[in-house]
């Protein structure tokens, strides 16, 4: 373990007065960080503080928790726990992971600590590098995870990344160090498992040393991340302004800025849930950017949307906006949009926002809907019927916005004006004879 040492003593400095908050699931390989911090306490008086997490599956995390509590009391350890008690419909693993490390701030805010550590080690980076391998990933993420990062008031450190699982258990049995087996760690059901059974044994059969070339294809893989991000950041405030991605001098960038740039994006929606996506969903994104519809999306993980409209690409979280709604009008009404429509008493506009219409050719009472599949309006100078869907189309308006986008029908669904875009046959100029005025703002 003196890599582990002297990486914590002479790189990470751990002096005087540092608290540190580790997360520890009474398994071997937190239990060998403990002690490790307990050795350092005896050279630095650093405060020591467990994080533990009773994920409430297993009939044994009880008795792992108490086993924890009774395990810090003796060596003058902070504890704190947190028992789940319900989950989602979503990943178990995922959730249970956002959880953990939300439980974790938390804790590491509560004691103003300087550190939070985790008992991540080699075999686990080895792991999650051919697992992203396997099933895509980032630039980034291809690089695993990363032995320290810098996190907002403390740092979030893996200092066990050096050494793999057998030799921690090692340092258990030789140091006496009581621990507990997560069974389910066994079980092949799990994706990881069978990585940690079937193909690290393989590997290790092949060289013993193995986990040291992924710590150095990792460390290398981060070095060319942050060279690709410095040079996309350069571009980045031009190309993606106020949320909204322009599409024109995207298409200008070199094709690994253009990846990092949507990568970079994507990390503001998924933050630690980076392995909710991958390479496909960037390429995904892609395709839409390049499609030649002028208006289309994507769904992505988690409830994110992508949205092309034009020239312009969004990424944001799908709300429970109202898309379908239809009011009876008599003289106000507020929209769900924002906006309203009033009846006025005069006025000397012309434009679209504006409708004037004569009560006898007309059936009230008016209504304001959404549009409905095959709308068709009757317009001035065409014989003949248009359909909304191509109005809103020559007109540019953004696809999230046609759903709801107020129709103003009368009491035969006859489209009478789409505020803000286009008025029908039944509309009439301030030159010509009307009996109503509406107005949309």
């Amino acid at each position: 373990m003196d890599k582990v040492l002297n990486y914590l003593m002479k790189e990470i400095n751990l002096k005087d007065d540092d608290v540190v908050v580790i997360g520890n699931s009474a398994g071997p390989d937190s239990m060998a960080l403990t002690d490790i911090l307990l050795k350092i306490r005896k050279k630095k008086s650093i405060k020591i503080v467990c994080a533990h997490v009773n994920h409430n599956v297993r009939e044994e995390s009880k008795d792992e928790e108490v086993f924890l509590k009774e395990y810090c009391e003796k060596n003058d350890i902070i504890f704190e726990r947190m028992l789940i008690e319900k989950y989602g419909d979503d990943n178990f693993h995922n959730e249970a992971r956002t959880i953990r490390y939300n439980f974790f701030d938390k804790i590491v805010k509560k004691y103003n600590a300087n550190y939070l550590m985790t008992a991540h080690h080699a075999d686990d980076l080895m792991e999650t590098i051919l697992m992203r391998i396997v099933r895509g990933s980032s630039l980034k993420g291809y690089g695993g995870f990363q032995a320290l990062i810098q996190k907002e008031g403390y740092k979030l450190v893996r200092p066990l990344i050096f050494v793999t699982k057998d030799q921690l258990k090692e340092y258990d049995d030789k140091n006496g160090i009581k621990y507990a087996i997560d069974k389910s760690n066994f079980k092949g059901k799990y994706t990881r498992n069978r990585y940690r059974k079937v193909v690290l044994p393989f590997l290790k059969s092949e060289d013993k040393n193995v986990h040291e070339h992924f710590i150095k294809f990792s460390n290398m893989i981060f070095e060319y991340d942050e060279f690709v991000n410095k040079e996309a950041s350069k571009v980045l405030d031009e190309i993606y302004k106020n949320s909204i991605l322009d599409i024109r001098k995207y298409k200008e960038a070199d094709k690994i800025i253009q990846n990092k740039i949507i990568c970079k994006i994507l990390e503001e929606f998924y933050q630690d849930d980076l392995m909710l996506i991958n390479d496909n969903h960037v390429s995904l994104i892609n395709s839409l950017i390049n499609c030649r519809k002028a208006n289309s999306f994507v769904s992505l993980p988690n409830d994110i949307i992508a949205i092309k409209t034009y020239n312009e690409l969004t990424i944001k979280k799908k709300t429970d906006d109202i898309y379908e709604y239809e009011i009876e009008f008599d003289e106000y009404a507020k929209l769900p949009n924002g906006h309203i429509i009033e009846k006025i008493s005069e006025s000397e506009n012309n434009d679209n926002n504006i409708c004037r219409i004569k009560m006898d050719e007309v059936n009230f009472p008016l209504h304001i809907r959404t549009r409905k599949i095959g709308d068709k309006m009757s317009l001035k100078k065409i014989n003949g019927l248009k359909k909304v869907k191509d109005i809103f189309i020559e007109n540019k308006v953004p696809i999230e916005l046609r759903d709801k986008w107020p129709i103003v029908v009368d009491s035969k669904d006859n489209i009478i004006w789409i505020p803000g875009i286009k008025k029908s046959k039944f509309t009439k100029s301030k030159n010509e004879n009307y009996d109503i005025i509406l107005k949309y703002q």
